[in-house]
């Protein structure tokens, strides 16, 4: 494999109308072996993040190990020569998405962990969000004699810890994580220390996790399950934690705030075996379905999700409504490498590559189809014209979100804003567009019921990060509106 770049794969035309998820972060400390914990906490966020992964240890005798690769988890650290060279009972990971530098051309420069040496011994970080003043620290950082060795904007935090004069690792963690803004979750690890922190409005997510009679961080808590971790809680907006075997210290560097957790977490982004604030991530978008059921209902005989992320809330909508649950669409998850070089011919197939319509049981039927989201529009003309292609009477769509109107600067790879649907485009004219007998999405209000306030949106104090759906930016986007980009209002 070329180790300079790692192409999207040819066959990811049905998610590449999706938003891509961030990243994912994992560290574990007090355990044998941690490499082989950190490589098993990433395979279960590899959702997260597909294009790269790195693993950083520490031994007593050998020092800090790093190993960064292109592709997938399982295939890179699987092997046990691979493992061998990652000793320790300490360990960080992460899986890349790339939000920022060379999207889609991710360089094994840009995989994180990154790692540096300082005065009081190393230090190895992993970052999950995106950094809305990097560019602006980035030219201070250059200007003052910094030497960049990736275009991340996670290695400013390494250069701001390096030019801070605190007495230890996490103090100086604790200075650089205040000049950052925007959205991040971090894990770290020096020769005996484990670090977590979260931004103070809690943007992104990190969960705490005992193992045996060590400790775990991770982004979500099925990272948790698949180590045999218990669940001991999250950690907080604005809140650090410097875990050492002998137990967990708490701090809040931070401006306190209110937490704008983001709600698209709870939409695609988490896997929906875990648990967010709380709550199941299925039972969430079941109730999302329900949600969308009241508020567009429509007469239908058969209720089919567009797999896999649109079957929790169809499952919703159909209890809810009492038509039908079906898999009228099925998805192909052995396709993955069958071809290296495919043709233009078979490119140009792109959905039916992954995705088969189940034409025996949807022949003749009124077909109500549930996706978590439209973002561009063009994977959901095409399932729409597979679906009357095998004989279905009519197509209806139904959203189990807003409208995404809005790019995310918050980790999460967005299209520019006139590449959304929904910001060129009335919900009626979505449906012309789709060509189907109706389209609705799910309000902003009932997506706020759906994940447990029944009141709705408080538009004067949301409590999350919803800016993909209102415009509403919780961290003003420094870089993006230094380029021109103009926000519905102010940011708080």
């Amino acid at each position: 494999m070329d180790e300079t770049q790692f192409p999207r794969h040819p066959f990811d035309a049905g998610d590449d109308d999706k938003l891509r998820e961030e990243c994912g972060v994992f560290g574990v400390i007090g355990v044998a072996d941690a490499a082989n914990f950190v490589a098993l906490g990433l395979h279960a966020l590899q959702h997260r993040g597909q294009e790269a992964g790195g693993i950083v240890t520490h031994h007593p005798d050998t020092g800090f190990n790093q190993q960064r690769r292109m592709g997938l988890v399982r295939d890179n650290f699987t092997s046990q020569s691979m493992m061998a060279q990652l000793p320790g009972r300490i360990g960080i990971g992460h899986v890349r998405y790339s939000t920022t530098g060379s999207k889609g051309q991710t360089a094994i420069r840009d995989v994180q962990p990154f790692f540096g040496e300082f005065s009081m011994g190393g230090a190895a970080i992993a970052h999950n969000g995106n950094i809305t003043n990097a560019n602006a620290l980035r030219r201070e950082l250059i200007e003052r004699g910094s030497i960049f060795q990736s275009t991340s904007d996670s290695e400013c935090i390494i250069h701001l810890m390096a030019r801070s004069m605190g007495q230890n690792i996490p103090d100086r963690m604790e200075e650089a994580l205040r000049k950052v803004e925007g959205a991040f979750s971090v894990v770290a690890m020096t020769r005996t220390k484990l670090i977590g922190c979260r931004d103070r409005l809690g943007v992104r997510p990190l969960v705490l996790g005992r193992v045996g009679d060590g400790w775990a961080l991770a982004s979500e808590t099925c990272a948790l399950d698949i180590i045999g971790a218990e669940f001991v809680r999250e950690i907080e907006a604005g809140e650090m934690v410097v875990i050492t075997p002998d137990g967990v210290e708490s701090h809040f560097p931070f401006r306190p705030a209110k937490s704008r957790f983001c709600i698209f977490e709870h939409v695609y982004f988490s896997r929906p075996d875990s648990q967010l604030g709380g709550r199941s991530v299925y039972e969430t978008r079941e109730n999302i379905g329900r949600e969308l059921a009241k508020e567009a209902p429509v007469d239908a005989d058969l209720v089919c999700p567009v797999p896999d992320s649109g079957t929790p809330a169809a499952i919703g909508y159909s209890l809810q409504s009492g038509i039908p649950y079906a898999m009228g669409i099925i998805r192909n998850n052995y396709m993955g490498r069958t071809f290296i070089e495919p043709t233009a011919e078979i490119r140009n197939m792109g959905v039916r590559l992954k995705l088969n319509v189940n034409r025996a049981l949807i022949r003749g039927k009124r077909v109500i189809l549930v996706d978590d989201s439209v973002v561009r529009g063009t994977t959901s003309r095409k399932i729409k014209e597979m679906i009357l292609d095998a004989g279905a009477a009519e197509v209806h769509f139904r959203i189990a979100s807003p409208p995404t109107a809005w790019p995310c600067f918050y980790g999460v790879d967005t299209p520019d804003r006139e590449k959304l649907l929904a910001a060129t485009m009335s919900e009626d004219e979505m449906r012309d567009h789709l060509g189907v007998a109706s389209l609705r999405f799910l309000t902003l209000d009932g997506l706020y019921r759906a994940v447990g306030e029944a009141e709705g949106r408080d538009p004067q104090s949301p409590s999350y990060c919803d800016a993909c759906f209102s415009g509403v930016y919780p961290v003003k986007p420094k870089d993006q509106l230094a380029k021109g980009f103009q926000m519905v209002e102010a940011a708080e």
